[in-house]
């Protein structure tokens, strides 16, 4: 069951939001959060249940006997949950990949395997950093570790960021209402543009590569550009508009990564609590930057590799992984002459259209069944001048005047436009976003009913 269920929305949600509001103090409100978050969890696989306890009561367990300061209790138990990770992720992928045999495990990842084993890892490393730093229950961190706004995609917060809010929180009806009305607008960029965009993304990622011309490349590496941006960000406005409503304050994940003037700047902004992470637990401990300028290009090139085969076991995701790390290389070397070209206004707009072509060809690469597959379609992209007649009757049926609309509005979206309509709107405008929220849920509603829509990308990862 995701956010985008019509029983989540119309059933789950709303009794559980009022028997949570009901409930006075927080320690019955923890009670009722933890039971609705393991629910939640439980909707999509009893069996993926057993397995989040699983990891929850080892992890909880080998805690207490990392508290004695002993690093290879540290490495042992990273080591099992990665592990544990690549059992149910990779095994297949390098039996059949990497050694070439031919096995079907029949092994299916729980929802949100990735997410909630990175907290766990986060968890023991910081036990063995600062032991005070993760203090707690084991129930506080079963909570910690199954809270259903985050459980399948996130955003990926730390335990000292999380459990101090299980002990204290206010909850207020202004909050409350805020965070209902982020998550209607985070349900509305899943539903209205993510459903759109997915149809055209998907229609030109289904065709034969002969079938395949420059229009037709442009258009679905451009709508799975936005597509995978609106489905995300969407995820992550639910997620943290559930937490407020709930009493949480909860990390942000995106800040406009579009807007970005840099491979480096764009990874500022986008994803920011998976960046967080591998800049906490795996790039300052590689060295950072502290080694030198080729040690640097080396940790960066380490850290995407492990980005992008966490996405997944497939080589698209880890050519993904390294083509931003290439791109990061070159601008901290200075081959990119980032800080040259942004002192100039003409010199920025240079850096923008470089940094969205950088990002769009690589989401060809991560969207891609294969490298085949993003070869063509990168190919076409740049030398498709030919125009086949199954070209231009794929081309008509993919790009209607409704596509086209959800690509223009969408890309405008992408960009800040909201801070700049809250520092030149006057404050009276404000009510008006709650009522614009009603007809957004409507529109929603009626949409999830019809069926057809998209699931959601990061909750596979």
């Amino acid at each position: 069951m995701g956010f985008d269920s019509v029983f989540f929305i119309s059933c789950l949600l709303p009794v559980g939001l009022i028997l949570y509001w009901l409930i006075p103090g927080n320690r019955g409100k923890n009670a009722l959060l933890l039971l609705l978050s393991l629910l939640f969890y439980a909707f999509g696989s009893i069996s993926a249940l057993g397995l989040l306890l699983a990891a929850a009561v080892f992890n909880f367990l080998w805690d207490r006997l990392l508290r004695s300061g002993r690093k290879i209790l540290l490495i042992l138990g990273v080591g099992a949950n990665l592990a544990y990770l690549f059992v149910f992720k990779y095994l297949y992928f390098f039996l059949n990949q990497v050694l070439g045999l031919e096995s079907n495990l029949g092994l299916a990842a729980p929802l949100g395997m990735s997410f909630f084993l990175f907290k766990a890892i986060s968890f023991l490393v910081d036990t063995y950093r600062s032991p005070e730093s993760t203090k707690g229950s084991f129930w506080d961190f079963l909570q910690y570790l199954s809270f259903f706004p985050q459980v399948t995609a996130g955003p990926i917060a730390r335990y000292d960021q999380f459990a101090p809010q299980l002990a204290s929180r206010r909850l207020t009806i202004p909050e409350a209402a805020a965070g209902i009305r982020r998550f209607i607008v985070g349900l509305g960029k899943k539903v209205l543009l993510c459903t759109a965009l997915a149809q055209a993304a998907d229609g030109v990622f289904a065709l034969e590569a002969g079938s395949l011309n420059l229009p037709l490349a442009w258009l679905g590496a451009v709508a799975y550009l936005l597509q995978i941006y609106f489905d995300f960000s969407g995820y992550s406005d639910m997620a943290i508009g559930l937490g407020q409503a709930l009493g949480f304050s909860t990390p942000e994940n995106f800040r406009y990564p579009y807007a970005a003037a840099s491979i480096g700047d764009f990874w500022r902004r986008w994803h920011l609590s998976l960046s967080y992470w591998f800049r906490d637990y795996v790039y300052i401990p590689l060295g950072g930057n502290r080694k030198g300028k080729y040690r640097t290009a080396l940790n960066k090139i380490i850290v995407f590799a492990l980005c992008g085969a966490w996405h997944g076991a497939a080589w698209t995701f880890l050519a993904w992984g390294l083509w931003h790390g290439l791109f990061s290389v070159l601008e901290s070397l200075g081959i990119v002459p980032v800080k040259r070209l942004s002192q100039s206004r003409g010199g920025r707009g240079v850096l923008h259209v470089y940094t969205l072509l950088v990002v769009c060809l690589g989401f060809v690469l991560f969207r891609a069944e294969s490298l085949v597959q993003a070869g063509s379609i990168v190919g076409a992209m740049f030398a498709g001048f030919t125009f086949p007649a199954e070209a231009t009757v794929a081309l008509y049926r993919l790009c209607s005047w409704e596509t086209l609309g959800v690509l223009v509005l969408g890309g405008v979206l992408s960009l800040p436009v909201k801070p700049w309509l809250q520092k030149h709107l006057p404050g009276w405008t404000e009510p008006l976003t709650y009522a614009g929220c009603l007809l957004l849920l409507a529109l929603c509603m009626m949409k999830l009913a019809a069926g057809g829509f998209a699931p959601f990308i990061y909750a596979q990862f």
